[in-house]
């Protein structure tokens, strides 16, 4: 039988979906390399329910659910100018996050999100999409330049009260 994938994107009423699958996949990817309490500070910050009702229904960002066979695997959030969270360009859609629960990691999915987040591009008549990502995230950032992205440049990302450096990666469409 086939593994049946589908998109869905995220409605201001999918509210909690959201901030438990984004918890859960930042705490696999980075509680190792980060201290409790940095985490617990930027889950409750980046994370908390008002945070993400703004988000959610923010006219220039959108959340696209992934499910694989009807199991809810990851999510995608993808914002056009003035919602980005850096460059701001209105020629570029920033891919703010492309998250995959662990378990679901190594299947492909990732990169139908960022094909997903690539045709929106297009649609949209984009020059560009563009991300941060974590200087020490090795597995994301050889994923992205696997997906034709290459750095342009860093940015301050603050994990609680530590200032950590992303990389800005861009590819050309």
């Amino acid at each position: 039988m086939a593994e049946k994938i589908i998109l869905r994107k995220c409605m201001p009423d999918d509210l909690e979906t959201p901030r438990v699958l984004s918890c859960k996949t930042y705490k696999e990817t980075f509680a190792p390399l980060n201290s409790p309490k940095n985490m617990q500070m930027f889950l409750g910050e980046a994370y908390g329910l008002e945070k993400l009702r703004s988000e959610l229904s923010e006219t220039n960002s959108v959340f696209y659910f992934l499910y694989l066979n009807q199991e809810l695997c990851g999510y995608l959030k993808l914002n056009e100018s003035p919602s980005q969270t850096d460059i701001n360009d209105v020629q570029s859609l920033e891919l703010e996050r492309i998250y995959v629960d662990a378990k679901f990691q190594g299947r492909g999915l990732g990169r139908v999100l960022m094909e997903h987040a690539i045709e929106i591009a297009r649609e949209r008549k984009k020059s560009y999409v563009w991300l941060g990502v974590w200087e020490k995230n090795d597995k994301a950032i050889a994923f992205y330049q696997k997906n034709g992205f290459y750095k342009i440049g860093t940015h301050l990302f603050i994990m609680g009260d530590e200032e950590q450096i992303d990389y800005i990666m861009r590819r050309d469409l």
